[in-house]
């Protein structure tokens, strides 16, 4: 979701023919003014981390689709990295025909389809690469909302079937609604900046999302720094998130890549220290004046009388 977006945003603004989102109006429209503009854009993000007898397995798949006027588009961001083998090969990344003009539910692709929903539980099934995701009911830990804007966070128990691997862990997932706004369909600067996110498992049975960023665009939805964790069945918001950059490492351009991190966090009266790096990293995109990777994050969350393994996806946007 949040990654489709800074692609666009940085891609267009070298062009240099983009133009700031129109904020104001993306958090005030009303109902009868949106139904006029025809302009909204729509992300689910599921991000899988599991583990069988052969290894640990992370796969991530955003599904982003918008509206604009008489036109409907739709995209897959799609990646997976194996423990043994790496990252893999996937089909469907990119954009495809949004025939049905779906916003609210997911449309299907030649590459994914998607039976079921996030409350109840859903399935994603993909032929091409021969897996099905399938969820328990998702329990939704932050729900925000500024205007008719949405932004939603949860996790469930989760398997992934894939090459004959029944493969148990648990999914995190995201989910954004902006009305006056399509980056499918119209170009824009000043979005994101500095955007670091983590969609990890801990053990493998209980989950740890966090991000921080540094624009102010959609800070009152998603916030600069934000997060939960989920220990022993129980969902907790973060109330903090204090983390200090350890490492970077060089890269072409005007920025360092983020390589481990080391802070505190709180959480419904608890404290943790927890300590992050980054490892396979996937460079995706480079700018010069930024670049999109994401890897594999690995760690520890301590509390004072527990530890926690972290393992899982992490997410870079310069």
């Amino acid at each position: 979701m949040i990654r489709k977006i800074l692609i666009s945003v940085l891609v267009i603004a070298l062009m240099g023919c983009s133009h700031s989102p129109p904020k104001e109006l993306v958090f005030s429209i009303t109902e009868d003014e949106l139904e006029t503009l025809q302009l909204s854009y729509y992300s689910d993000y599921f991000s899988f981390i599991g583990q069988d007898a052969e290894g640990k397995v992370a796969f991530a798949l955003d599904t982003n689709r918008g509206q604009d006027q008489d036109t409907w588009q739709a995209e897959h961001f799609v990646v997976m990295h194996d423990e043994q083998t790496g990252w893999q090969n996937l089909e469907g990344n990119g954009a495809y025909p949004n025939t049905n003009k779906a916003l609210s539910d997911i449309p299907n692709s030649d590459f994914f389809s998607f039976e079921g929903d996030v409350v109840s539980g859903i399935a994603i099934h993909s032929d091409a690469n021969t897996l099905t995701l399938r969820t328990q009911p998702m329990e939704t830990v932050i729900h925000n909302k500024k205007g008719l804007s949405r932004y939603l966070l949860g996790s469930a128990e989760a398997t992934l079937t894939w090459r004959g691997r029944d493969i148990k862990g648990r999914v995190i997932y995201e989910y954004l609604f902006l009305p006056a706004f399509n980056r499918l369909s119209r170009t824009y600067s000043g979005v994101f900046s500095d955007f670091q996110g983590f969609y990890a498992s801990l053990d493998g049975q209980g989950d740890l999302y966090m991000h921080h960023q540094k624009s102010d665009f959609l800070a009152d939805l998603v916030g600069f720094k934000d997060g939960f964790v989920v220990i022993n069945g129980e969902a907790r918001q973060l109330d903090s998130i204090e983390l200090a950059i350890d490492h970077r490492s060089l890269t072409w351009g005007f920025y360092r890549w983020p390589m481990a991190w080391r802070g505190s966090l709180k959480a419904g009266g608890a404290n943790y220290n927890v300590s992050l790096q980054l490892s396979e990293k996937n460079n995706i995109a480079n700018w010069v004046i930024g670049g999109f990777a994401m890897g594999i994050v690995k760690g520890q969350l301590e509390s004072s009388d527990q530890r926690w393994t972290v393992y899982g996806l992490g997410e870079l946007i310069m």
